[in-house]
């Protein structure tokens, strides 16, 4: 209570008005005869808690001690389920009732009860009566996590530092069996399993902790799992599950990790003996770090642990803290390192309150990482512009450009740069000027064109900081802008010019750098010198690009003139076969398909290489086609054709009542264009470029119909009357437009 107990009624009326304000709030009532006021402790749901934690309730104890043993599927039944209901307050609840649980495998019919069974049910009634108290969790304060597997199960542990004096007291247990598949995990990922069990279980209090929290398992690999390089699937899981929460994990031997020990191991039968594992020793301690136990004072080394103090650290006392840090942070296997790291180092096997706070102090004010140590921050102070000109020639920057080779007498080049145009003027020197001279200059060739400006920033050189110069300024009405030492961003618009007027001299100076002077004329009327440059440098550029182009062309046409050969020689209105290569068929098997069709007629040669030919519309293909894909059409040899028997000539059309007509030889295609059918057909007597697409009442024989859609079931068909169109299937291999 605030000021002791005198204000105690005050208080816990506060907390009533506050109980019933919620109440009233979400309209919910309660029944005065069921309440209980001014209580030590109350009766919840089988439980009974009171300020220190939450235990079982002593009659629900009573009714399980009294509990006379099984003897259906049931009763078995009904007692683990209401055991079950308590298995947070018992240790090692799982191992304990294996026995019991492993009678209701496979949904037996009878119970098959057992010496073993026997001896498990007597254990679990004694733990009903030994149970611990189970303390509060306080979000508060950080959580101690204690994990352990063995070859049948795994177990866990989670405690808090609570009382006065401060005690590792339990909040809840976990254990869980391993099935099948679980057990035949490696020693590494069992353990790694465990981990991942528990923070399921208390995510609900691990998950965004206030603190940090510890692991501590017997399996000291897992110490650098956020190290590992490889990782299988299943562990880059877990590690992805890991990230929610906020941990470490330490090695704690299993000599002391006796609770979740057991919790794991109890799985195990007792006729299965346990197969010896090689483990790291103990003691081993791989640091940098040398220190001797010796020098420990007595009470350092003695078997004290404070509060706070993780398990498996040692204890430094203030007086040998300052040394211990000193030994870890410049010794000269660890070469300074920065805060962290020797933080680090310490924490693996060292502990004291506030130990963060002494490394930080210490390796801040180590010399030799002041002296040595670049900095890793950002720079220091925000920017701080220079105020905006309001017309040219207002604010002005001015600078040397020094210890150029003599050109004409001169070796310096006196630089003035409007911050507002960005225009400049350069003036050649003989060498520095004085403040004198150089305030003669700024008034023969500045002011006396562009007027008084009002402000001038410049370097600290001996020029602008002498009184000739301020008195030059200010009797002008000028004000002056010094850049801070060291500082050369103050005037960056000013150090940016003489960059590009660098750049341009030695675009053009090259092995002549005494004819710098000759190029300020041209460099100092161009508000923009860059644009010169570029012209001047691009001209030079694209000739010598042109004539590498030519030579690399030339040679790739004579490496792929090897695998050439000459053209053949076509002429306009020659008959030519194409290549199908790059032309998709409607046929359903592409090897099978013709390798050229045609023959086309040449309409006339676009280039040397590219003709273009006289396509029916149907194929819908541009008609310019490389010489590569052609190929000479040679008239074939029949007897219609022998000399003295004239040339084949189309038959005639049959005359019928209605007009003519011409016999169809077969039916090649359909498609449907504007929701008519329409069928590619093979004229009898003319040749394939003859083909053509001709609409389905136009086919006056049903049989050529009826003979295509068996062959191709696929290819658009007739609609049926009263029938809903009838779907179109896939597309056959090799399916593309009708062939000529």
């Amino acid at each position: 209570m605030p000021y002791g107990l005198a204000n105690a009624p005050s208080v816990f009326q506060d907390f009533i008005h506050e109980v019933l304000e919620r109440l009233r709030k979400f309209q919910l009532f309660l029944k005065a005869e069921k309440c209980s006021f001014h209580q030590t402790s109350v009766q919840f749901l089988g439980y009974k808690i009171n300020s220190s934690g939450i235990k079982m309730d002593e009659r629900k104890v009573t009714a399980v001690r009294d509990w006379p043993a099984p003897t259906t599927v049931k009763e078995l039944q009904r007692f683990l389920g209401f055991a079950n209901f308590y298995r947070r307050f018992i240790q090692n609840y799982s191992s304990i009732a294996h026995p019991l649980t492993s009678l209701l495998r496979n949904k037996p019919k009878s119970l098959a009860w057992s010496p073993a069974a026997e001896k498990a049910f007597n254990l679990l009634k004694r733990a009903f009566t030994t149970a611990p108290l189970l303390v509060h969790p306080d979000p508060d304060k950080p959580f101690i996590m204690e994990v352990d597997a063995s070859t049948t199960g795994v177990g866990a542990v989670l405690s808090q530092q609570q009382g006065n004096p401060s005690r590792l007291h339990p909040c809840a247990f976990f254990s869980r069996k391993l099935n099948p598949a679980e057990r035949n995990y490696d020693i590494g990922n069992r353990e790694l399993l465990a981990v991942k069990l528990a923070l399921e279980e208390w995510r609900h209090w691990l998950e965004g902790a206030k603190h940090p929290f510890t692991v501590l398992t017997d399996h000291k690999n897992l110490e650098y799992l956020r190290a590992a390089k490889r990782l299988n699937p299943r562990q880059a899981r877990w590690a992805l599950f890991f990230t929610r929460f906020n941990f470490t994990i330490s090695y704690w031997p299993g000599s002391k990790n006796t609770k979740v020990d057991a919790l794991s191991r109890m799985f195990a039968p007792e006729e299965s003996p346990e197969t010896p594992e090689p483990i790291l020793p103990e003691n081993i301690f791989v640091s940098p770090i040398t220190w001797s136990e010796e020098t420990l004072p007595p009470t350092s080394t003695s078997t004290y642990t404070p509060p706070g103090c993780l398990p498996g650290s040692q204890y430094i006392p203030r007086a040998r803290r300052t040394a211990l840090i000193h030994s870890a942070h410049t010794s000269l296997g660890t070469g300074h390192p920065g805060i962290h790291e020797t933080l680090s180092l310490l924490k693996e096997r060292f502990w004291w309150p506030n130990m963060t706070v002494d490394v930080r102090r210490y390796v801040q004010g180590c010399e030799g990482c002041a002296m040595s140590k670049d900095p890793r921050h950002l720079p220091a102070g925000k920017l701080l512009p220079l105020p905006v000109p309001s017309r040219p020639w207002s604010h002005l920057g001015v600078d040397f450009v020094t210890d150029l080779p003599t050109s004409r007498e001169h070796t310096c080049i006196f630089v003035v740069v409007d911050r507002f145009s960005k225009s400049c003027r350069l003036l050649p020197l003989k060498g520095p000027p004085t403040a004198l001279e150089t305030a003669e200059l700024l008034f023969n060739h500045v002011f006396r064109y562009f007027g008084i400006p009002e402000d001038i920033v410049s370097d600290r050189g001996p020029q602008f900081i002498s009184r000739v110069w301020r008195a030059f300024l200010t009797r002008l009405g000028v004000a002056i802008s010094l850049s801070s030492g060291y500082h050369p961003q103050t005037n960056g618009q000013t150090e940016r010019k003489i960059q590009e007027i660098s750049r341009y001299l030695r675009t053009f100076c090259h092995s002549h750098q005494n004819s710098w002077s000759q190029y300020l004329g041209p460099t100092e009327p161009s508000d923009v010198p860059a644009v010169d440059h570029w012209f001047r440098e691009s001209e030079r550029v694209w000739d010598s690009a042109h004539h590498q182009l030519q030579r690399v062309l030339h040679r790739r046409r004579r490496t792929a003139d090897l695998r050439r050969s000459d053209r053949p020689a076509f002429q306009p209105g020659q008959k030519v076969w194409l290549s199908t290569r790059d032309i998709r068929l409607r046929l359903p098997c592409h090897k099978l398909s013709p390798r050229f069709i045609g023959p086309f007629t040449i309409l006339k040669q676009i280039n040397p290489v590219t003709y273009k030919l006289l396509l029916s519309p149907g194929y819908r293909i541009h008609p310019t086609f490389h010489v590569s894909l052609l190929k000479p059409h040679y008239p074939s040899v029949s007897p219609s054709t022998e000399p003295g028997g004239g040339a084949a000539e189309p038959p005639l059309p049959v005359l019928l009542d209605d007009g003519t007509a011409y016999k169809v030889k077969e039916i090649l295609d359909s498609r449907r264009r504007g929701g008519r059918l329409e069928y590619l057909v093979d004229w009898e007597g003319y040749n394939p470029e003859e083909r053509s697409w001709v609409a389905r009442d136009d086919i006056l024989d049903p049989n050529l119909l009826e003979a295509f859609h068996t062959a191709h079931p696929h290819r658009p068909a007739p609609r049926g009357r009263g029938r809903p169109p009838r779907r179109r299937g896939p597309r056959p291999s090799g399916a593309g437009r009708g062939e000529g």
